[in-house]
Protein backbone atom coordinates (compact mmCIF):
# COMPACT_ATOMS: atom_id res chain seq x y z
CA UNK A 1 0.00 0.00 0.00
CA UNK A 2 1.18 3.41 -1.15
CA UNK A 3 2.40 5.95 1.80
CA UNK A 4 0.64 8.96 2.82
CA UNK A 5 1.92 12.88 3.06
CA UNK A 6 0.21 14.87 5.27
CA UNK A 7 1.74 18.69 5.10
CA UNK A 8 -0.36 22.10 4.96
CA UNK A 9 -0.68 24.33 1.62
CA UNK A 10 2.29 26.79 2.23
CA UNK A 11 1.26 30.62 1.96
CA UNK A 12 3.00 31.01 -1.80
CA UNK A 13 0.28 28.37 -3.38
CA UNK A 14 -2.92 30.31 -1.72
CA UNK A 15 -5.80 29.96 -4.21
CA UNK A 16 -4.25 27.60 -6.57
CA UNK A 17 -5.84 24.77 -8.33
CA UNK A 18 -5.49 21.45 -6.40
CA UNK A 19 -3.51 19.57 -9.01
CA UNK A 20 -1.45 22.84 -9.54
CA UNK A 21 -0.56 22.70 -5.94
CA UNK A 22 0.45 18.83 -5.26
CA UNK A 23 2.44 19.23 -8.73
CA UNK A 24 4.68 22.28 -6.81
CA UNK A 25 4.57 20.33 -3.55
CA UNK A 26 5.71 16.64 -4.46
CA UNK A 27 7.95 17.52 -7.47
CA UNK A 28 5.46 15.90 -10.05
CA UNK A 29 3.49 16.62 -13.20
CA UNK A 30 0.17 18.04 -13.24
CA UNK A 31 -1.27 14.41 -15.32
CA UNK A 32 -0.10 12.33 -11.78
CA UNK A 33 -0.69 15.25 -9.29
CA UNK A 34 -4.78 14.76 -11.29
CA UNK A 35 -3.85 11.10 -10.62
CA UNK A 36 -3.67 11.77 -6.65
CA UNK A 37 -6.46 13.89 -6.89
CA UNK A 38 -8.54 11.29 -8.24
CA UNK A 39 -7.15 8.91 -5.68
CA UNK A 40 -8.77 10.09 -2.96
CA UNK A 41 -6.62 13.29 -2.09
CA UNK A 42 -8.43 15.87 0.55
CA UNK A 43 -7.88 18.97 1.96
CA UNK A 44 -8.90 19.50 5.74
CA UNK A 45 -10.45 16.33 5.17
CA UNK A 46 -13.21 16.90 2.56
CA UNK A 47 -12.49 15.30 -1.21
CA UNK A 48 -10.94 17.57 -3.99
CA UNK A 49 -11.22 17.77 -7.16
CA UNK A 50 -8.21 18.62 -9.63
CA UNK A 51 -10.07 22.18 -10.49
CA UNK A 52 -10.63 23.51 -6.89
CA UNK A 53 -9.05 26.19 -5.05
CA UNK A 54 -6.77 25.41 -1.87
CA UNK A 55 -6.41 27.81 1.15
CA UNK A 56 -2.76 29.00 2.70
CA UNK A 57 -2.61 26.82 6.18
CA UNK A 58 -4.88 23.70 5.23
CA UNK A 59 -4.09 20.11 5.27
CA UNK A 60 -3.49 18.20 2.66
CA UNK A 61 -3.88 14.62 2.48
CA UNK A 62 -3.05 12.85 -0.48
CA UNK A 63 -1.17 8.85 -1.36
CA UNK A 64 2.54 9.40 -2.36
CA UNK A 65 3.42 9.42 -6.06
CA UNK A 66 4.10 6.15 -7.60
CA UNK A 67 7.17 5.00 -8.45
CA UNK A 68 7.88 4.55 -12.20
CA UNK A 69 8.03 1.01 -13.51
CA UNK A 70 10.26 1.55 -16.36
CA UNK A 71 13.63 1.72 -14.85
CA UNK A 72 16.27 2.31 -16.89
CA UNK A 73 19.89 0.72 -16.33
CA UNK A 74 22.96 3.24 -16.52
CA UNK A 75 26.77 3.71 -15.52
CA UNK A 76 27.05 4.60 -11.94
CA UNK A 77 30.04 4.28 -10.03
CA UNK A 78 30.47 3.07 -6.90
CA UNK A 79 32.98 0.73 -4.72
CA UNK A 80 31.55 -2.65 -3.84
CA UNK A 81 32.84 -3.87 -0.16
CA UNK A 82 31.18 -7.39 -0.80
CA UNK A 83 28.87 -9.61 -3.02
CA UNK A 84 27.74 -13.05 -3.63
CA UNK A 85 25.15 -14.48 -5.32
CA UNK A 86 22.54 -12.96 -2.28
CA UNK A 87 23.52 -9.75 -2.06
CA UNK A 88 26.03 -6.81 -2.15
CA UNK A 89 27.12 -4.46 0.38
CA UNK A 90 28.17 -1.23 -1.85
CA UNK A 91 29.76 1.96 -0.99
CA UNK A 92 27.30 4.64 -1.93
CA UNK A 93 29.05 8.45 -2.92
CA UNK A 94 27.62 11.19 -1.60
CA UNK A 95 25.57 13.41 -4.18
CA UNK A 96 23.51 10.00 -5.58
CA UNK A 97 20.07 9.78 -5.11
CA UNK A 98 19.26 6.28 -3.82
CA UNK A 99 16.63 5.91 -5.88
CA UNK A 100 13.83 7.93 -8.42
CA UNK A 101 11.51 9.90 -7.06
CA UNK A 102 10.13 13.68 -6.44
CA UNK A 103 12.38 15.25 -8.99
CA UNK A 104 14.63 12.96 -10.05
CA UNK A 105 13.95 10.22 -12.83
CA UNK A 106 17.22 9.43 -13.91
CA UNK A 107 21.08 8.75 -12.72
CA UNK A 108 20.27 7.33 -9.25
CA UNK A 109 21.76 4.42 -7.89
CA UNK A 110 18.78 2.06 -8.09
CA UNK A 111 19.76 2.72 -12.33
CA UNK A 112 23.24 1.77 -11.40
CA UNK A 113 22.75 -1.30 -9.32
CA UNK A 114 20.54 -2.57 -12.30
CA UNK A 115 23.85 -1.55 -14.56
CA UNK A 116 26.03 -3.69 -13.02
CA UNK A 117 23.76 -6.56 -11.66
CA UNK A 118 20.75 -6.73 -14.74
CA UNK A 119 19.36 -10.17 -12.43
CA UNK A 120 17.97 -7.98 -9.71
CA UNK A 121 15.15 -6.70 -12.12
CA UNK A 122 12.36 -8.44 -10.05
CA UNK A 123 13.78 -8.53 -6.64
CA UNK A 124 11.64 -6.25 -4.33
CA UNK A 125 9.85 -3.09 -5.66
CA UNK A 126 9.58 -1.33 -8.88
CA UNK A 127 11.90 1.25 -9.77
CA UNK A 128 14.04 0.59 -7.03
CA UNK A 129 14.82 -3.24 -6.95
CA UNK A 130 16.74 -4.70 -4.50
CA UNK A 131 16.86 -1.45 -2.52
CA UNK A 132 15.94 -2.79 1.18
CA UNK A 133 16.79 0.93 3.12
CA UNK A 134 18.31 4.12 2.18
CA UNK A 135 20.65 7.27 2.48
CA UNK A 136 20.03 10.49 1.77
CA UNK A 137 21.40 12.03 -1.50
CA UNK A 138 24.28 13.55 0.66
CA UNK A 139 25.29 10.79 2.99
CA UNK A 140 27.42 8.39 2.15
CA UNK A 141 28.46 4.79 2.94
CA UNK A 142 27.68 1.31 3.19
CA UNK A 143 24.20 -0.01 2.11
CA UNK A 144 23.09 -3.61 1.71
CA UNK A 145 21.05 -4.29 -1.61
CA UNK A 146 19.35 -7.71 -2.06
CA UNK A 147 20.03 -9.57 -5.25
CA UNK A 148 17.86 -12.38 -5.20
CA UNK A 149 13.91 -12.40 -3.41
CA UNK A 150 14.51 -14.83 -0.88
CA UNK A 151 17.45 -12.24 0.66
CA UNK A 152 15.19 -9.39 -0.38
CA UNK A 153 12.27 -10.55 2.11
CA UNK A 154 15.07 -11.37 4.99
CA UNK A 155 16.79 -8.38 4.75
CA UNK A 156 13.83 -6.41 4.70
CA UNK A 157 12.48 -8.21 7.89
CA UNK A 158 15.97 -7.99 9.68
CA UNK A 159 15.72 -4.08 9.34
CA UNK A 160 11.97 -4.16 10.28
CA UNK A 161 13.60 -6.29 13.60
CA UNK A 162 16.10 -3.88 14.37
CA UNK A 163 18.81 -6.73 13.60
CA UNK A 164 21.01 -4.43 11.70
CA UNK A 165 23.84 -2.73 12.66
CA UNK A 166 24.68 0.55 11.56
CA UNK A 167 26.94 3.03 12.66
CA UNK A 168 27.50 6.59 11.01
CA UNK A 169 30.76 9.31 11.68
CA UNK A 170 29.21 12.87 11.95
CA UNK A 171 30.71 16.16 12.55
CA UNK A 172 28.28 17.99 14.58
CA UNK A 173 28.35 21.41 15.83
CA UNK A 174 29.29 22.37 19.72
CA UNK A 175 30.67 19.96 22.78
CA UNK A 176 29.37 17.48 24.49
CA UNK A 177 29.51 17.28 28.48
CA UNK A 178 29.22 13.26 28.27
CA UNK A 179 30.81 11.19 26.28
CA UNK A 180 27.84 8.72 25.26
CA UNK A 181 24.19 9.39 24.83
CA UNK A 182 20.77 8.54 23.35
CA UNK A 183 18.20 10.18 21.83
CA UNK A 184 14.92 8.93 22.56
CA UNK A 185 12.53 11.52 20.07
CA UNK A 186 9.50 10.99 17.85
CA UNK A 187 10.11 12.20 14.38
CA UNK A 188 7.29 12.85 12.13
CA UNK A 189 7.06 14.89 8.84
CA UNK A 190 6.80 18.30 9.54
CA UNK A 191 3.34 19.53 7.96
CA UNK A 192 4.54 23.08 7.15
CA UNK A 193 7.78 21.64 5.24
CA UNK A 194 6.54 18.12 3.29
CA UNK A 195 9.97 17.34 2.67
CA UNK A 196 11.30 18.11 6.16
CA UNK A 197 10.96 16.10 9.36
CA UNK A 198 10.68 17.18 13.03
CA UNK A 199 10.62 16.02 16.13
CA UNK A 200 7.08 15.91 17.19
CA UNK A 201 5.15 13.95 19.81
CA UNK A 202 3.17 12.24 17.23
CA UNK A 203 5.86 11.11 15.60
CA UNK A 204 6.90 7.47 15.41
CA UNK A 205 9.62 6.07 18.27
CA UNK A 206 13.54 7.35 16.80
CA UNK A 207 16.00 6.00 18.84
CA UNK A 208 19.92 7.35 18.04
CA UNK A 209 23.31 6.22 20.50
CA UNK A 210 26.24 8.31 20.11
CA UNK A 211 29.99 8.58 20.92
CA UNK A 212 32.07 11.52 21.29
CA UNK A 213 35.27 10.24 18.99
CA UNK A 214 36.94 13.36 19.39
CA UNK A 215 36.76 17.37 19.97
CA UNK A 216 37.65 19.84 18.22
CA UNK A 217 37.93 22.87 20.99
CA UNK A 218 39.30 25.61 18.89
CA UNK A 219 36.33 25.08 16.29
CA UNK A 220 33.53 24.53 18.62
CA UNK A 221 32.31 20.90 17.06
CA UNK A 222 32.93 17.22 17.71
CA UNK A 223 33.05 13.85 15.32
CA UNK A 224 30.73 11.19 17.15
CA UNK A 225 29.54 7.98 15.60
CA UNK A 226 25.83 7.89 15.70
CA UNK A 227 24.38 4.23 15.92
CA UNK A 228 20.71 3.54 14.85
CA UNK A 229 18.51 2.07 16.68
CA UNK A 230 15.55 2.63 14.21
CA UNK A 231 15.81 4.20 10.95
CA UNK A 232 13.48 7.42 10.27
CA UNK A 233 13.94 9.37 7.14
CA UNK A 234 16.47 11.94 8.32
CA UNK A 235 16.90 10.47 11.84
CA UNK A 236 20.38 11.32 12.93
CA UNK A 237 20.10 14.96 11.35
CA UNK A 238 16.96 15.48 13.26
CA UNK A 239 18.32 14.49 16.56
CA UNK A 240 21.65 16.07 16.60
CA UNK A 241 19.53 19.39 15.35
CA UNK A 242 17.37 18.80 18.16
CA UNK A 243 19.70 18.73 20.94
CA UNK A 244 21.52 21.49 19.90
CA UNK A 245 24.23 19.64 17.92
CA UNK A 246 23.31 20.07 13.84
CA UNK A 247 25.56 18.36 11.38
CA UNK A 248 28.03 19.92 10.39
CA UNK A 249 27.09 20.96 6.67
CA UNK A 250 23.55 20.26 6.84
CA UNK A 251 21.86 23.35 4.49
CA UNK A 252 18.67 21.93 5.77
CA UNK A 253 18.41 21.41 9.37
CA UNK A 254 21.85 22.93 10.23
CA UNK A 255 22.90 26.40 11.30
CA UNK A 256 23.84 29.32 8.69
CA UNK A 257 27.04 30.04 10.00
CA UNK A 258 29.45 27.12 12.31
CA UNK A 259 33.67 27.87 13.03
CA UNK A 260 33.62 24.47 11.19
CA UNK A 261 33.16 23.76 7.87
CA UNK A 262 32.47 20.78 5.59
CA UNK A 263 31.57 21.11 1.31
CA UNK A 264 28.22 18.82 2.37
CA UNK A 265 26.22 17.13 5.12
CA UNK A 266 29.58 15.62 7.58
CA UNK A 267 27.42 12.22 7.56
CA UNK A 268 28.94 8.67 6.92
CA UNK A 269 27.86 5.55 7.01
CA UNK A 270 30.45 3.89 7.84
CA UNK A 271 29.66 0.11 9.43
CA UNK A 272 27.01 -2.20 8.68
CA UNK A 273 26.49 -5.53 10.59
CA UNK A 274 23.83 -8.35 9.77
CA UNK A 275 23.72 -11.97 9.44
CA UNK A 276 23.61 -13.04 6.34
CA UNK A 277 20.20 -13.95 5.28
CA UNK A 278 20.87 -17.13 3.52
CA UNK A 279 24.31 -18.60 5.00
CA UNK A 280 23.63 -16.97 8.43
CA UNK A 281 27.31 -16.06 8.38
CA UNK A 282 28.09 -12.94 10.70
CA UNK A 283 28.62 -9.83 8.66
CA UNK A 284 30.71 -6.55 9.47
CA UNK A 285 31.40 -3.92 6.46
CA UNK A 286 33.38 -0.91 6.61
CA UNK A 287 33.31 1.83 4.06
CA UNK A 288 36.10 4.08 5.07
CA UNK A 289 35.80 7.83 4.87
CA UNK A 290 35.92 9.66 1.98
CA UNK A 291 38.55 11.70 0.72
CA UNK A 292 36.22 15.02 1.24
CA UNK A 293 35.09 14.79 4.69
CA UNK A 294 38.82 13.05 5.49
CA UNK A 295 39.73 16.61 4.22
CA UNK A 296 37.82 18.00 6.63
CA UNK A 297 39.35 16.62 10.01
CA UNK A 298 43.00 17.10 8.33
CA UNK A 299 42.10 21.05 8.43
CA UNK A 300 40.52 20.66 11.89
CA UNK A 301 43.24 18.71 13.20
CA UNK A 302 46.14 20.91 11.53
CA UNK A 303 43.75 24.05 13.31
Amino acid sequence: MADEVVTRIPTELDGQRADKAISVILGVSRSVARTLVDGGATLDGVPMKAADRVSAGAVLKTLSPPSSDELEPQPIEFDVLYEDEHLAVIDKPAGLVVHPGAGTGSDTLAAGLLYQYPDIHGVGDSGRWGIVHRLDRDTSGAMIVARSADAYTSLKAMIERREVERVYDSLVDGEFSAPTGTIDAPIARDLDRPRRRAVMAEGKRAVTHYQVIRTFTNENCSLVAAKLETGRTHQIRVHFAAIGHPVIGDKTYGKKTTRAQSPRQFLHARTIGFRHPVTGEAMNLEAPLPADLQAVIAKLSSG
